[in-house]
């Protein structure tokens, strides 16, 4: 939140926003509907590009591979970055790239036929810009709120995320249909120019001056300290390696070949995805109220039901059927990622917070690339119902294990306040100091 010498005068307008949602909270709310508007569109707008140029199947995979590796390779740069370097300033040197790079990609696909591998650079540069700015962007936001309403500012935050790319999917649909990709990649360019704009009136001076440190690599060992020392961190990052990894080769594989073979094609599938991102949004609306006590417990809980998709697609479930389930674990996601936003808020110090949400970032990400890769293979080898029961299976598991973790199932909500120093290999984060009571809930990653 802006600091107290900063704050805008309580004006009419202000007043009609909460208390708590400051002007960096506001800004970077807005500026996150904005880019996810654009980017939702643009990754169909993408593909269908690389579709009208010629590329095959196999192309679009490439060009979607080629976003991913730099994202994976530069995480954790971006990370030590955006700890060292003022965090507003990562974002909007991130924004200006994937702006210049959507806007030439726009321009290659609306003034001529573009190459393949100019397709690739392209996004790859994309995903560069994304790599440096989503540990700046979660850290700032991390940073921006207090910690008695952590808990209603992040799901107010991912709720407005999710609408905004579900709107922009389906926008860009229609964009693309109507105009052609290009012009909905050029689009995107002008939503980064714009919440790159937003993101420069960012205020800063709430956040401490960092102490000097000891270079790139002393500060990625920092961060890298703060996630091992915490076995709560460090098992459900693992776990999320494996979850996300099954889930996305699910969703972007076995999914639409089932609505191919099975459902009827095409738009069965569509339907189903909708109705996740629509449990998204009635997750988030649901912690707008609800205020656990044991944060990780019920968060990790509520991974279990990400399994069900995947045991959908392999009954397979009538379409109807396949919407619930796909909505029920939206929503569920939606309270373990709130849950788990929290507990960082709680737990990690705040110069520290882009290091550690890098890791995080790092972790669920890593397999994924490998995961969709070997999707193929494995319905080869074992059959498509088979490896969709694997996927089921590889969800329930790691989650069952996380479960083992004394601290997941332990930590509590403080009331107030945040974790005052780093975990140590002696004292982990949970132990010190004694949480306070839980506040009373109302009727309601």
């Amino acid at each position: 939140m802006s600091s107290p010498r900063t704050a805008a005068p309580r004006t009419p307008a202000n007043r009609r926003r909460p208390a708590w949602a400051g002007r960096n909270y506001s800004l970077l709310t807005g500026a996150a509907i904005i880019t996810n508007l654009g980017s939702h569109g643009a990754l169909i707008a993408a593909a269908f590009a690389v579709m009208e140029a010629g590329g095959s199947g196999g192309d679009v995979g490439l060009v979607a591979a080629a976003r991913t590796l730099p994202l994976v390779l530069f995480l954790l740069i971006g990370g030590a970055v955006a700890d060292r370097v003022p965090r507003h300033r990562v974002m909007v040197a991130a924004n200006a790239l994937n702006c210049l790079s959507q806007a030439a990609f726009a321009l290659l696909v609306l003034t001529g036929e573009p190459q393949l591998w100019q397709m690739m650079l392209l996004t790859a540069l994309c995903g560069t810009g994304t790599a440096f700015f989503n540990p700046a962007a979660e850290g700032m936001l991390l940073s921006t709120v207090s910690g008695e309403h952590a808990n209603r500012a992040f799901a107010l935050f991912r709720m407005a995320m999710n609408g905004a790319g579900i709107g922009g999917a389906a926008l860009g649909g229609a964009m693309i249909a109507a105009i052609g990709p290009g012009w909905v990649l050029a689009a995107d360019a002008a939503a980064f120019a714009v919440a790159g704009a937003l993101r420069a009136f960012l205020d800063v001076s709430h956040v401490p001056d960092r102490a000097p440190g000891g270079g790139l690599l002393s500060d990625l060992r920092e961060g890298w300290v703060e996630v091992r020392t915490r076995p709560w961190l460090w098992s459900i990052v693992l776990q999320f390696s494996v979850v996300v990894a099954v889930v996305g080769a699910a969703d972007a594989v076995y999914g639409p070949l089932v609505a191919r073979d099975r459902l009827g094609g095409s738009a069965p599938w569509g339907l189903a995805l909708a109705f996740f991102g629509v449990g998204t949004i009635a997750g988030a609306v649901l912690m707008m109220a609800w205020k656990p006590r044991r944060l990780l417990l019920i968060g990790t809980l509520c991974v279990f039901p990400l399994a069900l998709p995947s045991a959908g697609l392999a009954v397979p479930l009538p379409v109807w059927g396949l919407c619930v389930v796909m909505f029920v674990s939206g929503a569920a996601i939606e309270v373990f990622g709130v849950n788990w936003m929290t507990a960082m808020h709680q737990e990690i110090p705040e110069e520290k917070f882009s290091r550690v949400t890098a890791y995080d970032w790092f972790g669920s990400v890593s397999m994924l690339p490998l995961a969709t890769a070997l999707a193929g293979p494995a319905e080869a080898a074992f059959g498509r119902t088979q490896a969709l029961w694997g996927c089921a299976v590889l969800v329930v598991v790691p989650t069952a294990l996380v479960l083992l973790v004394p601290d997941v199932r332990r930590m509590t909500r403080r009331a107030h306040g945040k974790t005052i120093a780093p975990a140590t290999a002696t004292a982990p984060a949970t132990a010190a100091p004694a949480p306070a009571p839980a506040e009373q809930a109302p009727a309601g990653h």
